[in-house]
């Protein structure tokens, strides 16, 4: 019982808005996210043994982090409006993924997150024009000049036939340590994106705000899709239950060697602490229930450099200016141009979109134009690819009509 702790103990003082550092606050979103992954994953492994002595175990470590995770949560300020707070969740997508993607060595993987890299970051921009509409607030400021918010693949055309969503898993035994923390480090930043779009979209304060969760929420359900398809699915419930405490470690120590703000930065070394329990008890659990030393699963147990967030904004432009017109295809992605004409991707867009004034990512940027002029946009210097450099009108070829845009290929590091 030394992990749990008492009501006062567990409600946080929250973060001033006005002051925080943008790359704290996604450091919050992150591990927000991280302990709802453990939490779920917990809870779908206590549904699928039947030992009651593994169940209490679970229980327990599951209760300190459901502790762990509405303490976290609960540093959002209550001032903090769902619009100002989903572009914290943007920023952390944009730089989160891109991270990654530049430390990934496999080459396949590197590529999923490449993809997925620009759909965030349009989702940015779309969100960033409903905040300057409806509340006033640029979201430069928000994100502290460190991400650019300008269109990257739209919206329009993330929408994609389900079957080209999954891809292939990783075998953990034979990856890259930073290969498997990516994949599992993703998926949970982006299972809570989700989550929270789906959440709080009926609580938007008004239908034009509502709709664009709502068909944002859907294109999360897409990268969630992707990216858990991706990990290890023939490693054992308690393999990957030590794997899940694995990244809680690695991630609050990330946290904490980046973290700038001492307060927080103490709540993450406490929260270590904690987790490095967890994982030993995990170790115990898969020695006890299935005969194996931690090291059979994770040979080496020392971490890869921490996860830092910052800006990448070279980065962004190069994979817009390289891969803007590809679309999932099965296990690949495919150049529109290469696609056939009756390709299931041309056919769900037609089904889903018999007309672009019934897709609100399109519309908000319309109603923006409208209202003053041209969309709002923060961005370095000239886009990196011309169709989507015009501010008095929103493109809904690129991304998903052949030949809207030039485009050469992904790169592997």
């Amino acid at each position: 019982m030394e992990g749990i702790r008492n009501f006062k103990q567990i409600y946080p003082k929250a973060y001033d808005k006005h002051q925080v550092d943008p790359y704290t606050k996604t450091r919050i979103i992150l591990m927000n996210g991280t302990e709802f992954e453990a939490n779920w994953f917990s809870h779908n492994m206590a549904r699928h043994v039947t030992d009651n002595d593994l169940r209490r175990e679970l229980g327990l470590a599951r209760m300190v982090e459901k502790q762990q995770q509405q303490r976290i949560a609960l540093l959002k300020p209550c001032d903090e409006t769902i619009l100002e707070h989903t572009i914290g969740y943007e920023q952390l997508a944009v730089d989160l993924t891109a991270e990654l993607a530049k430390r990934e060595t496999d080459c396949y993987v590197k590529k999923a997150l490449d993809f997925a890299l620009l759909e965030d970051f349009d989702h940015l921009y779309r969100y960033a024009d409903q905040l300057e509409m409806e509340q006033g607030v640029l979201a430069e400021q928000l994100v502290g000049g460190y991400t650019e918010i300008m269109p990257g693949r739209p919206t329009i055309a993330h929408h994609r036939f389900p079957k080209d969503n999954v891809k292939c898993n990783i075998n953990s035994k034979k990856a890259d340590k930073q290969t498997v923390l990516n994949t599992m480090i993703i998926t949970a930043a982006e299972q809570q994106t989700m989550n929270y779009y789906m959440n709080i979209s009926n609580f938007a304060s008004n239908d034009a705000a509502r709709r664009l969760y709502e068909e944002i929420a859907l294109v999360e359900e897409e990268h969630v899709t992707q990216y858990e398809s991706l990990m290890d699915s023939g490693a054992t419930w308690l393999e990957m239950l030590l794997w899940h405490e694995y990244v809680e470690c690695y991630l609050y120590w990330s946290c904490f060697m980046t973290e700038t703000d001492c307060r927080i930065k103490a709540l993450w070394e406490e929260h270590l602490d904690m987790e490095i329990a967890h994982l030993h008890k995990a170790a115990q659990l898969l020695e006890r229930y299935e005969g194996k030393h931690w090291q059979q699963v994770i040979p080496d147990g020392r971490f890869p450099a921490p996860i830092s967030l910052h800006e990448n904004i070279d980065y962004v432009r190069d994979i817009l200016r390289n891969t803007v017109q590809f679309t999932g295809d099965r296990e690949g992605y495919t150049k529109l141009e290469k696609l056939p004409d009756n390709a299931d991707f041309f056919k769900y867009q037609k089904l889903i979109i018999p007309d672009t004034s019934v897709v609100q990512s399109h519309n908000v940027i319309c109603n923006h134009i409208n209202e003053y002029g041209r969309d709002y946009r923060y961005q370095t210097k000239q886009h990196p690819v011309d169709a989507l450099s015009c501010r008095e009108c929103d493109n809904t070829k690129v991304g998903r009509a052949k030949c809207a845009a030039p485009s050469t290929d992904f790169e592997c590091n």
